[in-house]
């Protein structure tokens, strides 16, 4: 098995996609430390590994705050002896529009997400570092992050900041050896659930039948399992020469997402001046304006719900 030998963190493994990366990290051999903050969502979650003949350990407490990503490595080095290999995937949803977001909304999604992300890298990439482990940072975007969408002020936010943070890590940690990159995945979760549009998608995953193709292949949508594949093979030494990149995946379709790059580029001897841009703003802004938010083909009849 490729990562026999290796340790590995996955925050917010519980269920959902989470679960799906614990288990098929232990299923290509390695150890994991499993996360969630709920204790019996935990215990089930280690024995669905240990069954199978993985190993693995709970740690139950909320990512975000430095103690806990201090105890994650910790235990991950007390229990296995090592840490290879880390993928922050814990999240929370507040999702409410811009004028009803209160504080806490924001706060308690940018705490999870994106304070989150940081915190358990920062600790993982310090011990890997000290310790000369040529590790593997996985975190876990959204196309929210990449494009916006309508009431997902704070989680596209943590989510874009992921990729921008993945992006500085990537040059920070190369020295080391150490890698980051950002899963960018798209599957029937408990988030998915309550979208009309993927209502069928959803219902055919739940009765365990193989999803239409107009969501594996049109729209990339596929199940937790699609997207465990990807993790597995990030964390491995053959994926040693991709790092800071934004990988999408889903149903039958694998995504490189594109840094961002200038759409247009126009010079002006002299600056452009207020009286410019009103002579040419709209051609040269106006004429290059780029998309917000994710368009679906329209969904087929018998797919609708």
């Amino acid at each position: 098995m490729s990562l026999d030998g290796k340790v590995a963190i996955v925050t917010g493994s519980g269920r959902g996609l989470g679960l799906a990366y614990a288990q098929e990290l232990a299923r290509q051999g390695a150890a994991v430390v499993v996360n969630d903050v709920d204790e019996a969502t935990a215990a089930a979650a280690v024995a669905s590994i240990t069954d199978a003949g993985g190993r693995a350990v709970a740690v139950v407490a909320p990512v975000g705050p430095t103690e806990t990503a201090d105890t994650l490595v910790q235990t991950a080095v007390d229990t296995f002896g090592r840490l290879d290999i880390l993928v922050t995937n814990a999240g929370v949803l507040r999702d409410t529009v811009l004028w009803k977001m209160s504080d806490e909304d924001f706060d308690t999604v940018i705490g999870v997400h994106l304070r989150g992300t940081f915190t358990t890298v920062r600790a993982a990439a310090t011990y890997m570092r000290e310790n000369q482990i040529a590790g593997r940072i996985i975190t876990i975007g959204s196309p929210t992050g990449q494009r916006g969408n309508f009431g997902q002020t704070n989680y596209a936010a943590a989510k874009a900041g992921i990729v921008g943070m993945v992006r500085t890590w990537a040059l920070e940690l190369k020295k080391a050896g150490i890698t980051a990159n950002a899963v960018i995945p798209v599957a029937a979760t408990a988030m998915t659930a309550t979208v009309p549009f993927f209502a069928a998608a959803v219902e055919a995953d739940a009765k365990g039948e193989a999803m239409p193709a107009f969501f594996r292949h049109d729209l990339g949508f596929g199940t937790a399992a699609d997207v465990a594949g990807l993790i597995a093979y990030l964390a491995s030494d053959e994926a040693a020469g991709i790092t800071g990149q934004a990988i999408g995946i889903g149903g039958d379709r694998l995504q490189v997402w594109s840094h961002p790059e200038a759409a247009t580029t126009e010079y002006r001897e002299g600056g452009w001046t207020y009286d410019a841009l009103i002579e040419r703003g709209a051609d040269v802004i106006g004429g290059h304006l780029q998309s917000v938010g994710e368009s679906f083909p329209p969904l087929p009849e018998d797919l609708q719900r």
